[in-house]
């Protein structure tokens, strides 16, 4: 049984699941105006799945091989393991943090220092807190938007028939007042999952009823289930 399925047998909770933006590639169009040349790079940073198969299939259009002497940096296990998808895994060249850009940099130490770093990015993305981090190493690298957030059409929804809204992404908050531009949270409970998020749900004024993940709440699905524990 899933944790999901556990909170509508638990608390006969109705639950729906719809994605309020979704991730394309640039083309290579789009990326050759960046004026980034891929061959130039010995190691490339990757926060996401996304921004994976966007690499390997921008060096497919643009006739690029990538070597087998690249290195990877990934911000986490999950973004290493799919680099499976395009590539023989070998651990002494894939490497990964804790999800924060200190680990990366912790990572490189002074063993990988001389390799010239691709970070890629999500349009729109604010890089500066790895990027800060890499000039204080004095660490050799280049930024490339290899993705962009689309919103998705969420007309047809009610939001305010949902008595709980759970927001992973900075994406998820532009989306939603893309699509409602007068939205009011009246008594909509919002949950927030991840750190990116929360910045930008305070900053359009949305009231956060429950913060996640922690140590209490490390999945949605918990979070969700401790909110409605307690108003039992």
């Amino acid at each position: 049984m899933t944790a999901y399925e556990a909170l509508r047998n638990r608390y006969d909770a109705q639950l729906e699941f719809r994605p309020f933006f979704c991730i394309e590639p640039l083309s290579s169009r789009e990326f050759r105006a960046q004026r980034i040349n891929l061959p130039d790079y010995t190691a490339i940073v990757f926060s996401s799945r996304h921004a994976i198969d966007a690499y390997f299939a921008l060096a497919d259009e643009l006739r690029f091989k990538v070597p087998e002497t690249m290195k990877y940096f990934c911000t986490t296990e999950l973004v290493a393991n799919y680099l499976q998808k395009h590539i023989v895994y070998r651990k002494r060249k894939i490497f990964y943090g804790d999800g924060t850009p200190d680990s990366i940099v912790s990572l490189i130490g002074p063993k990988h220092n001389g390799e010239k770093f691709l970070i890629t990015k999500n349009e729109g993305a604010n890089s500066d807190v790895i990027t800060s981090l890499f000039d204080a190493a004095g660490l050799d690298y280049s930024v490339a938007v290899m993705v962009r957030s689309v919103t998705q059409d969420l007309h047809d929804l009610d939001l305010q028939s949902f008595d709980i809204v759970v927001l992973y992404n900075p994406a998820d908050v532009k989306s939603l007042f893309e699509n409602f531009p007068g939205f009011k949270q009246g008594n909509v409970k919002f949950v927030s999952f991840g750190r990116g998020v929360v910045s930008a749900m305070q900053e359009a004024g949305l009231e956060i009823a429950v913060q996640a993940p922690t140590p209490q709440a490390p999945s949605a699905a918990r979070a969700i289930e401790l909110y409605l524990e307690a108003g039992k």
